[in-house]
């Protein structure tokens, strides 16, 4: 089994160092496992590393930003994707501030697949005017197909959420077809009747899309990774005390089989994702009297600096 932690360090100051703290099991596999492999790279990648560890994993292989996450979550949910190049669509609310643009988590949105059914019969005709094929599967996950989105960049949302997105719209030339298209879905969001009710009600209107997740779909060889997004939710509302609470769900629930399960000799691994970098650990072998010494007192800091790494 190969278990991959998206969050399980970020660059927020509030939880950078915090995380290794009454984690004893990952105090343990830190000591005890090898590095075997290093991603590494700036923030400011469209791809978190969560997401190329994932990919490497399950056999995808693509640019920066050009994973078809999209065409592989399409299809799990019953659409009909053959050859095309498919994108995700994502209702959104872009907060117009003094200092930007900022992306707010469309899980905020609390959005009712009633609505978003509304809003997608709504946006539908644009695109298809423009040759696009849509798709409705849930609340927040529309789909569209079209040539266009074979090898377009887009940045995960994962890296967007809560940010500006000035630095992180996809400005290529081949993507000023799309954003007229996003710029005409603004417009007709912002006089939609259902907008008008969720602003009088309180809730926050969706005024905007955000396409993530381009691309045809690739074959996939048999894997047994599994990602835990545990943390997400948290370090994406830089909740700090719920990120350490979901780490210690984690540690006990997912790190603790995950070294029973070495013990007993099975084949396993763990990758741990920050916002820059991806590591992943394996067994290495150990004489019993070292494990004892693991399992009574293992290296908090080990894992601290590993953590603080990534």
């Amino acid at each position: 089994m190969h278990l991959i932690v998206p969050f399980a360090s970020t660059l927020s100051p509030r939880r950078r160092v915090a995380a290794a703290q009454a984690l004893p099991h990952l105090g343990r596999l830190v000591a005890a496992w090898a590095e075997v492999r290093r991603d590494s790279a700036d923030e400011g990648t469209l791809s978190p590393p969560h997401e190329r560890a994932l990919a490497r994993a399950i056999g995808l292989a693509a640019p920066d930003g050009c994973l078809p996450w999209a065409a592989r979550q399409a299809a799990a949910e019953g659409v009909a994707i053959g050859t095309q190049a498919w994108g995700q669509l994502t209702p959104v609310h872009w907060r117009v501030g003094s200092d930007g643009v900022h992306l707010a988590d469309p899980d905020a949105l609390g959005l009712a697949d009633t609505e978003s059914r509304l809003l997608f019969d709504a946006v539908r005709p644009v695109f298809e005017r423009e040759g696009y094929t849509l798709a409705w599967a849930a609340a927040l996950r529309w789909y569209a197909a079209h040539d266009a989105l074979q090898g377009l960049a887009c940045a995960s949302l994962d890296r967007v959420i809560g940010r500006n997105i000035g630095a992180w719209l996809p400005r290529q030339p081949e993507a000023r077809p799309l954003r007229r298209l996003q710029s005409e879905v603004q417009m007709l969001l912002h006089a939609h009747p259902l907008n008008e009710a969720r602003e009088a009600a309180g809730a926050l209107p969706v005024n905007s899309l955000w396409i993530s997740g381009c691309g045809a779909a690739q074959a996939e060889p048999a894997h047994d990774a599994r990602l835990d997004d545990r943390l997400r939710g948290a370090a994406l509302r830089d909740d700090a005390a719920a990120w350490r609470q979901a780490w210690q769900s984690l540690d006990a629930d997912a790190i603790a089989p995950l070294l029973a399960a070495a013990d007993r000799g099975h084949a396993v691994r763990l990758t741990l994702c920050g916002e820059r970098s991806a590591v992943e650990l394996a067994p290495r072998p150990r004489r019993w009297w070292q494990r004892i010494a693991d399992t009574v007192a293992p290296s908090r800091a080990s894992a601290s600096a590993l953590l603080e790494s990534l």
